[in-house]
């Protein structure tokens, strides 16, 4: 059981330094602009990297996926509410699969 807990501190103590290390060791270290707003746009690459693979596969058929991928990007773009975003695209393949099958 302690063998346990000293995986979870010695797991944590590995995945902490990496984070802290450039905090202690570069605290007033200036970026170029550009690689600021490089790492910025970094979660927003991930986070459609990961969600878009799902969206093709979550109707079943990929044209169904792409058609509720549009149709959110379409919403989105109008900046709409993200639950009129997520409503629509769901209506949208809805309604293509009543048509389409």
């Amino acid at each position: 059981m302690m063998n346990k807990y000293l995986l979870f501190f010695i797991m944590g103590l590995l995945t902490y330094i990496p984070r802290a290390l450039p905090l202690v060791v570069l605290p007033g270290a200036k970026m170029a602009p550009f690689l600021k707003r490089f790492l910025n746009n970094i979660p927003y690459a991930v986070l459609g990297a990961l969600i878009f693979p799902g969206v093709l596969y979550s109707a079943g058929e990929v044209y169904f996926g792409i058609i509720g991928g549009l149709v959110a990007v379409l919403l989105a773009f109008f900046e709409l509410n993200l639950l009129v975003v997520v409503a629509g695209s769901i209506g949208a393949v809805y309604f293509a699969k009543l048509l389409l099958l």
